[in-house]
């Protein structure tokens, strides 16, 4: 059987970085990736995709990055579920990330950065790249998150 996750897209937070009880680093993040396919306006959806990431990986992922940084992660599917403080069991569904890639250099990832603070202080952002196969990606707000 086969379990294998491979994802391209933008951070749309900076990563939580926890340590458990017993000094185990843990990373949580969620990466936006765009669908293949338009929606009927002609715009491309994206899916925000739940990830985490275990020990000194998840201490490298958190050194390097912050929202808005361009990354591949490879890694599995995971659920499990829990019963909240109300008693309603919750299914959680998240990919478990044992590699990464950053795609894109340091000063990229600076001007994105800067395009995400611009724009939520409401001044224009810098042109992107046309060459950039990511250029269609849209910018993603606080607002715009479902969480």
């Amino acid at each position: 059987m086969i379990n294998r996750t491979v994802l391209v897209g933008r951070l749309t937070n900076d990563p939580k970085l926890k340590y458990t009880g017993s000094g185990l680093a843990v990373a949580t993040f969620t990466v936006a990736v765009n669908r293949q396919f338009t929606n009927s306006q002609g715009e491309h959806e994206a899916d925000f995709i739940r990830c985490q990431m275990w020990r000194k990986a998840a201490e490298n992922f958190c050194n390097f990055t912050r929202k808005g940084s361009l990354v591949g992660i490879d890694g599995r599917i995971q659920t499990r579920s829990y019963e909240n403080q109300q008693g309603t069991r919750i299914l959680v569904t998240e990919v478990v990330a044992e590699n990464f890639s950053l795609l894109e250099s340091k000063n990229s990832n600076q001007n994105n950065g800067q395009n995400y603070q611009n724009q939520q202080n409401g001044q224009s952002s810098p042109s992107r790249n046309p060459n950039d196969p990511f250029n269609s990606m849209p910018d993603i707000k606080d607002d715009d998150l479902p969480f």
